[in-house]
C-alpha cells in the first residue's frame, strides 16, 4: 500500500498484513498512520478560518523549500517538524511564547495531510489533548482556495 492509497479522511480501516520477518507488535506506516488518526478530530480545510478566527494556533510544519514552491499559509505560526514537541510542549524550556496554553486547539498542517497526523498524536500524547491535524494538508487548502477564486 502506497502513502497515496491511504485515504486522507481519516476513516480508513487497515487491511495491511504483518511481514513475518518483523518484530512481534511492529507496525507499518501505514498502520500507525490509521492508528494516529483514530485519536484526532482533524479539521477540513474548509473550516481552517472558522478554527483560526476561534484561537486555534495554525503550525505549518513544510519544509522551507515547500513554502517556498508553493507560498505561505496565512496566520500559521512556522515550525520545522524536526523541532514541533520542544517548542509546543508546555514542559519545555525551548517552548514557544504563544504555546503557553496546554488546552488551547493547535491543527498541524504538512503538505498533503500524513505527517500531520503523526505530529498531531505526538503532540496528544505530550498533554496537548487538542492537537489535531488538516485533512490533506497545505495541498487541499490551496486546492479549495483555487476554486473559490
Amino acid at each position: 500500500m502506497k502513502q497515496s492509497d491511504i485515504p486522507d479522511d481519516g476513516g480508513a480501516t487497515c487491511q495491511c498484513g504483518s511481514d513475518p520477518s518483523d518484530p512481534p507488535g511492529a507496525l507499518t506506516i501505514n498502520q500507525l498512520l490509521l492508528e494516529s488518526r483514530m485519536g484526532l478530530e482533524r479539521v477540513h480545510p474548509s473550516d481552517l478560518e472558522r478554527e483560526m478566527a476561534a484561537g486555534a494556533l495554525v503550525v505549518d510544519t513544510r519544509p522551507v523549500d515547500q513554502r517556498d514552491r508553493d507560498g505561505d499559509l496565512p496566520g500559521a505560526v512556522v515550525i520545522d517538524r524536526n523541532v514541533l514537541e520542544w517548542r509546543l510542549d508546555p514542559s519545555s524550556p525551548h517552548r514557544l511564547p504563544i504555546a503557553d496554553d496546554p488546552a488551547r486547539r493547535i491543527v498541524v498542517v504538512c503538505n498533503e495531510g500524513y505527517s500531520s497526523s503523526l505530529a498531531a498524536h505526538t503532540l496528544q500524547r505530550l498533554g496537548l489533548t487538542r492537537a489535531t491535524d488538516l485533512i490533506g494538508g497545505f495541498q487541499a487548502w490551496a486546492a479549495l482556495r483555487r476554486q473559490s477564486d
